[in-house]
């Protein structure tokens, strides 16, 4: 397996923000998780304190499943929404303005040519849509590891084009029991414990799902013991990209927000692949899928903001953009307990 070059947070940085911070106009501890974040920030920067975030970038990875049928909603849902992305309307595209965060969104495994989309949409594909797990590999021999090495591609684009901060969003009908079905593999929780309702379905929906993601995860076996095994069989090639964007941010010393349940389910396997990116990582907001809070627990990550959002598309990391702003606020410009008069 590949071995990656991942920085590590300035510890110095870390320790001369602790002390800033507890020297501000304000008991000791008073900003709570605003001083965590605010130390988190100057470690990722080596500095103190850490510039201004001003060019957030989400990248959406779209594609289908074949547990699609799952859904609520229809397969043909995901190739009208990438289409939503590109027109501005989506829900991330929305909220990401309110943030100044730029919105791009690749085709990864759409079941559909798209071919009235931008070439640079499509010229990401790694195939259209995947395998129904519990009976099928959801990719074919190889896969995984392009599609991981596209994810990885991607964050250095964007990187080189000047992002101080990445955000992984989905885009993907069924996608929430491929990633209930890679949490419960990899860490070896019961179906039951990790399946949520997705898009809406009932508990009889929801019982379809457990079925499907347990039968899913015996079939894989021992398999799921290597990452890029455990993707080619359960997984997706937007699941796989999305651990290859994950892996690369941190690579490339850049602080990554993971959003919902699916980018956190990436997170556990790019976790396998690369322990040491997890220091550049934070968990954007809680996600009202059970598999999310397995996933941050198994990570030792905690959500900035808890909203009860379950949209995905990178729209809950958006949210805590202003969160981590204001955490590089206080140790920018708040004053000193030395200098009061």
């Amino acid at each position: 397996m590949t071995r990656f070059d991942i920085p590590a947070p300035d510890a110095a940085a870390h320790a001369a923000a602790l002390e800033r911070l507890d020297a501000l106009v304000k008991p000791v501890g008073a900003l709570g998780r605003l001083e965590e974040l605010a130390a988190w920030l100057c470690a990722a920067s080596g500095q103190v304190p850490p510039p201004p975030i001003e060019r957030p970038r989400v990248v959406v990875f779209a594609g289908d499943h074949g547990v699609s049928r799952l859904s609520a909603y229809p397969r043909e849902v995901t190739a009208a929404m990438v289409r939503v992305f590109l027109a501005g309307k989506s829900g991330v595209n929305v909220l990401a303005r309110e943030v100044g965060a730029g919105v791009r969104v690749l085709d990864i495994a759409v079941d559909d040519d798209l071919s009235d989309v931008p070439a640079e949409v499509r010229a990401w594909k790694v195939r259209r849509g995947s395998g129904s797990i519990e009976a099928e590999d959801a990719l074919e021999p190889g896969e995984a590891a392009r599609a991981f090495e596209a994810g990885r591609r991607v964050a250095d684009a964007e990187v080189d084009d000047g992002a101080d901060l990445l955000i992984p969003g989905d885009m993907g009908i069924g996608n929430t029991a491929v990633a209930a079905a890679l949490v419960a593999a990899a860490l070896g929780v019961p179906a039951e414990e990790v399946v949520g309702t997705g898009t809406g379905v009932d508990e009889a929906g929801r019982a379809r799902k457990v079925a499907v993601v347990r039968a899913a995860v015996e079939r894989a076996g021992e398999r799921v013991s290597d990452p890029f095994e455990l993707l080619t069989a359960l997984g997706s090639a937007c699941a796989a990209a999305t651990a290859g964007f994950l892996v690369q941010g941190a690579v490339r010393g850049v602080p990554v927000v993971l959003d919902g349940v699916f980018s956190a389910a990436a997170a556990v396997v790019a976790a396998e692949i690369a322990p040491e990116a997890v220091r550049w990582w934070l968990a954007g907001h809680r996600s009202t899928e059970p598999s999310q809070a397995v996933a941050l627990k198994a990570l030792g990550l905690t959500p900035i903001v808890d909203l009860g959002l379950r949209l995905g598309e990178g729209s809950g990391a958006v949210q805590a953009i202003p969160t981590l702003r204001a955490a590089r606020a206080i140790i920018a410009d708040m004053g000193l307990l030395a200098d009061l008069g």
